[in-house]
């Protein structure tokens, strides 16, 4: 099985989240500007790292299957609203940010998503293990698993058995353990820029991130 997505999946999304990351940081250095990011990036940055949750097998399937059907609302949505703000500026306005299939709850979902690869890839630079089951374990208990009930709790642990092996991760991502290293740590440094700014953006509304 390869990686479906193009050749070089893990090269494409450490690329698109450098770039978003990169025009946070331009942004911040005008004080008076308040930073935005585009919808339409931003959607699309996200919809590369779906490839990356099928490499991992059934464990993620759950993860895969609802980050998949969000992002894909996001992309649609970028088609009329440009940048994150607005749309989260609409829902208010519209008083449907909790209601399900909400454009903003969706947003927090995928940034779950974000910050779960974060994670994994963090525990896996930090890993000398072939296997994956303990940096995937704590990934999904750091950001998952609160928001899980006990039967999808108890699916995904049976499921980290059938995790590829770092080797065979690396395999489908056609990528060799140097050059993965230094993609893996440039998609933990600019995805942790990005899932901040969307935190705040939350919490500077008064929407908080725990629901």
């Amino acid at each position: 099985m390869d990686s479906g997505d193009g050749d070089k999946p893990l090269r494409k999304i450490s690329e698109a989240f450098i770039e978003i990351a990169g025009s946070i940081n331009s942004q911040h250095q005008h004080p008076n500007q308040q930073s935005e990011i585009q919808l339409a990036s931003f959607s699309r940055a996200c919809s590369l790292i779906s490839p990356l949750f099928r490499c991992l097998g059934i464990a993620f399937k759950f993860a895969e299957m609802d980050y998949v059907a969000k992002v894909h609302d996001l992309c649609e949505t970028s088609v009329s609203i440009s940048t994150l703000q607005s749309m989260m500026e609409k829902d208010i306005e519209e008083n449907c940010v909790r209601k399900p299939g909400s454009h903003t709850r969706n947003l927090l979902r995928v940034k779950r998503g974000l910050d779960m690869v974060r994670v994994l890839f963090e525990q896996i630079l930090v890993s000398e293990d072939n296997s994956l089951k303990n940096p995937a374990s704590k990934a999904y208990g750091q950001v998952f698993s609160p928001y899980h009930g006990w039967a999808i709790r108890k699916a995904v642990a049976a499921g980290m058995y059938a995790l590829p092996t770092k080797k065979q991760l690396l395999q489908k991502l056609n990528e060799d353990e140097v050059t993965a290293r230094t993609l893996m740590q440039n998609y933990v440094t600019a995805s942790a820029l990005v899932i901040v700014y969307i935190d705040k953006l939350f919490h500077s509304r008064d929407l908080g991130i725990d629901w």
